[in-house]
């Protein structure tokens, strides 16, 4: 398969790109504390390029020292362009094309500092009666300055093009969104005020590169979920001026931080691939602009397919890349089975950027993502008999691993089927994608050459047959089984049996459970049952769901009239109803079925590590086996094991 129109050359101005891929400016953490590139970013891109793609952007860089937090990059000053100078070298030398996307963060500055914050009218403080004021008109010549000084300094630090970041509520999207403009100055009020801080950024920003150098811009289509925000047709009108102003090639994004709508900045498995193409599509015909399409394109044929349809003329590809740094190379080359596949889980790139605990983002499928020069894969010298008692995305990591680095991977799994866990979360709606990645991987193992014993339990008959060096228990976990009392009634089942197929559920319907599984088995019954109710002990439902997963769930549990219950705890299951204690009360819920699910716990491994430990075969727990964890978790571990041995 050729992708002959994903893989074409295109030129903008004076730089020539061998194809329509872009790797874009996503958040990494890896900077240093005082804003500077670490050899940890180098290599994270470095890795991309020689993996294929056309175009890199660095993550937001920006160009207002003092409005740009610890841990962000920074081109507000000289002093950072001899580390921004290694990372364009760096691309370059890989064969590469480097660009920079110049930013001023406006509110999102507001999580990690409470100073230098630019908003173009007085805004209230995060949680705070603190109101942060508007930007004086002092200040906006200056965040303008800072655009053009930044385009100098990148120009002298090597990069090929820049990108203004004029999206995502940051600073320029506040003053352009009626949303949150609400000046009655000359950068307010009419669009025409409204456009005027974003034109003279871009004129600064143009008047500071040379002429064949391509500027860039990142828009979002329209504002979603927000009152009097912007729309598509004035976005149109914006765009023209900022093609008349210099801008060569619109990014086009969608979504905004302030409202439910940040979904769509790092969309989850939720949403559609390619929702937002429409949009490139419609704002490349109506402005003439080379136009990149975003928003969950991680397939070579979809990409190709946007191209050679003419939607757009470049495409977006990120955590396509984060999930296997080969993209291109695997696409280019027609080995497209063995591309490891963005499955919008968020867990590694998103959820990992907003938890203060994780050092850097990470990827669930690409355990080596921001470990690229430690986790280079190296050759054993001594090849060992591994056998891996699992076959899970867990087990199927190490042994795909292990295999590679020569070793002699065997993987026995007690059921009929490969993908354990994962492949079962992908029957919950809108999750095939994840089923698809578990028998993609399990093919993949086969491919590989790796012996695999389905409907095999390990044994210690097993483990003597196989006489392995070492072990890896990667097993799992399985429901728990409450000690509520009706709990064995025969309409009582559990949420993995639900999405199995192995049991049904009619009529009223109880979830015991309201963490991500509960809600999913909801979601799956909603259609064929009568009702649903989720009962929940804690104070809230989708506790354990990542932020923006949980905005689709819990969007979907509205739509279909899912009720939940809080702070409620199920005391008793009869024939007809359960009973649950709230604020101190009893009270019965109707039900004709009910179904648990309230968590996992690890499956037993004593006897094989009793085995183990007696016959002095060294082994290792990974994964649920450990304790029931998120996927991310268990496939870094499976991931350092398999480097280990």
């Amino acid at each position: 398969m050729a992708f002959n129109s994903l893989f074409s050359p295109i030129k903008i101005r004076g730089m020539e790109l061998k194809n329509r891929i872009v790797f874009p400016a996503m958040g990494t953490k890896m900077p240093t504390a005082d804003k500077y590139v670490t050899d940890q970013i180098i290599d994270y891109h470095v890795e991309r390029v020689l993996g294929g793609c056309g175009l890199n952007f660095t993550e937001v860089c920006g160009v207002h020292d003092p409005s740009t937090p610890a841990h962000f990059l920074s081109i507000g000053d000289d002093k950072y362009i001899p580390k921004l100078k290694e990372l364009s070298d760096a691309i370059h030398d890989a064969g590469g094309k480097s660009g920079i996307q110049l930013w001023q963060g406006g509110m999102a500055t507001a999580s990690y500092q409470n100073h230098d914050i630019v908003v173009p009218s007085d805004t209230p403080m995060y949680g705070t009666s603190e109101i942060i004021p508007a930007a004086s008109i002092e200040t906006i010549k200056e965040i303008v300055k800072s655009f053009g000084d930044a385009a100098k300094r990148a120009v002298e630090a090597g990069f090929d093009c820049v990108e203004f970041h004029a999206g995502h509520n940051y600073s320029p999207h506040a003053f352009l969104s009626p949303a949150f403009n609400k000046r009655t100055d000359q950068y307010g009020g009419s669009f025409e005020n409204r456009v005027r801080f974003l034109i003279e950024c871009i004129e600064a920003i143009r008047s500071n590169i040379p002429e064949d150098m391509p500027l860039f811009m990142r828009i979002v289509a329209h504002d979603d979920n927000l009152e009097d925000g912007i729309t598509i047709e004035e976005t149109i009108e914006f765009c023209n001026l900022a093609k008349k102003a210099g801008v060569d090639v619109l990014n086009v994004s969608r979504g905004n931080f302030s409202s439910a709508a940040i979904k769509y900045e790092v969309p989850p498995v939720d949403l559609p691939r390619g929702f937002n193409v429409s949009n490139a599509e419609r704002i490349k015909k109506e402005t003439g602009m080379i136009t990149i399409a975003v928003g969950r394109i991680n397939d070579p044929e979809q990409a190709n397919e946007i191209i050679e349809s003419g939607k757009a003329d470049m495409v977006v590809i990120g955590r396509g890349q984060l999930a296997d740094p080969e993209f291109c190379n695997k696409a280019k080359d027609g080995d497209v089975d063995n591309i490891v596949k963005c499955v919008g889980c968020n867990q590694g790139c998103y959820d990992s950027f907003i938890n203060p605990e994780a050092p850097f983002i990470t990827c669930l499928r690409n355990p080596a993502l921001g470990k690229e020069a430690e986790y280079k894969l190296v050759k054993t010298e001594t090849s060992k008999k591994v056998l891996i008692s699992g076959g899970g995305v867990a087990g199927l990591e190490a042994a795909i691993t292990l295999k590679r680095r020569g070793h002699n991977p065997i993987v026995c799994e007690a059921s009929k089927s490969l993908g354990g866990q994962f492949a079962l979360a992908g029957e919950a709606p809108r999750k095939e994608e994840l089923k698809d990645a578990a028998i993609a991987m399990g093919e993949m193992a086969k491919r590989e050459g790796i012996e695999i014993r389905l409907s095999t339990s390990v044994t210690p008959e097993i483990i003597d047959e196989i006489n392995p060096d070492e072990v890896i228990i990667a097993i799992g976990s399985e429901p728990i089984k409450p000690n509520i009392p009706g709990s064995n009634l025969s309409h009582v089942t559990n949420s993995h049996d639900i999405l199995s197929g192995n049991s049904t559920a009619k009529g009223n319907v109880v979830v015991i459970g309201g963490g991500l599984v509960g809600l999913e088995v909801a979601e799956y019954l909603a259609e064929s049952t009568d009702s649903i109710t989720v009962v929940e002990m804690l104070d809230q439902v989708a506790k354990d769901l990542g932020q923006l997963r949980k905005i689709c769930v819990m969007e979907s549990i509205y739509a279909h009239d899912i009720k939940t219950l809080t702070d409620a705890k199920c005391v008793e299951i009869k024939e007809d109803a359960v009973v649950i204690e709230k604020s101190g009360e009893l009270q019965e819920i109707p039900s004709d079925s009910v179904v648990i699910a309230i968590g996992a716990r690890s499956r037993a491994s004593n006897d094989i590590v009793e085995y183990c430990e007696k016959n002095n075969i060294p082994h290792h727990i990974i994964g649920d086996a450990v304790r029931a964890r998120r996927a991310l978790n268990a496939v870094a571990e499976a991931a350092e094991v398999a480097r280990s041995i």
